[in-house]
């Protein structure tokens, strides 16, 4: 990931950022900002504050989900994708979803 980002990554980040630093929507934590209709994501690790910008079907998306499910934030994580599936079925979250479940990402 290069640490330089676009100025539209910057004022995305900001734009849903609290007080506190962290991205929030109703006083609820995101850990992922979809883009480019589910193919892309902006992964929010709430654990060391940096954000990635990721392909979803990539495995740093794996591993980085990984990480936060292993800091216990997987089943935030999964209902995420569940909403973002809900709210757009043709972008593919439920195939994200099965993906990292069969990564074994949210297991233990």
């Amino acid at each position: 990931m290069a640490s330089n980002t676009s100025k539209t990554a910057r004022a995305s980040v900001r734009a849903g950022q609290s007080a506190s630093g962290a991205l929030s929507v109703l006083g609820e934590y995101k850990y992922l900002i979809p883009l480019a209709n589910g193919r892309f994501a902006y992964v929010r690790n709430l654990t060391n504050g940096k954000t990635t910008h990721l392909k979803t079907d990539s495995d740093a998306f794996v591993e980085e989900v990984r990480v936060l499910a292993a800091a216990g934030h997987g089943a935030k994580i999964r209902a995420e994708l569940t909403a973002l599936h809900t709210a757009s079925p043709e972008d593919g979250w439920d195939a994200t979803e099965k993906r990292l479940a069969d990564a074994g990402v949210f297991e233990g």
